[in-house]
């Protein structure tokens, strides 16, 4: 069962913040974190990420980067990343995380190309991408749940 998803970008500023805010709406019994490959550790996300997040009713004024850790990889039972680069990035860093990590626009075969420094539509483009992936993975997630049959404990008989 999936209980934890991590989502990672390069940075953690811009499109992972947002991914991560809009999983926690969709999937709120799950516990989702974000993190970045390469993170400006404690900077706060993107003004133009926080603006349009905020346009979508997420809040991601506390958000601070990390940079992903190997126990990050190991506690998370899925690993959403914005481009294929991620994925191998992931998996020369970290080859044990290696079956769980699939791109965010894996369903549509897409990347989410990095808003970063760019203009607004820009960032417009990597949220609608980040919504339809968030879409496609809570459909998913949620059919995989749905289609799990619960364990049957062995009936006991007294005599």
């Amino acid at each position: 069962m999936t209980r934890r998803i991590l989502v990672l970008c390069s940075g953690n500023i811009c499109r992972s913040p947002i991914a991560a805010a809009l999983l926690a709406c969709h999937l709120s019994d799950k516990t989702i974190a974000s993190a970045g490959l390469a993170a400006p550790v404690g900077a706060p996300a993107d003004p133009m990420a926080i603006a349009l997040a905020a346009e979508l009713g997420l809040d991601l004024s506390g958000h601070r980067a990390r940079h992903v850790t190997l126990a990050m990889c190991q506690a998370a039972d899925l690993i959403l990343v914005m481009e294929q680069c991620h994925k191998a990035e992931l998996r020369r860093r970290y080859p044990q995380a290696w079956g769980k990590v699939f791109r965010l626009g894996e369903a549509g075969g897409f990347d989410i190309a990095d808003p970063y420094r760019k203009p607004r539509k820009a960032f417009e483009a990597a949220c609608a991408e980040v919504a339809t992936g968030v879409a496609a993975w809570t459909g998913r997630i949620r059919q995989l749940e749905r289609s799990r049959v619960p364990s049957r404990q062995p009936l006991l008989h007294s005599e």
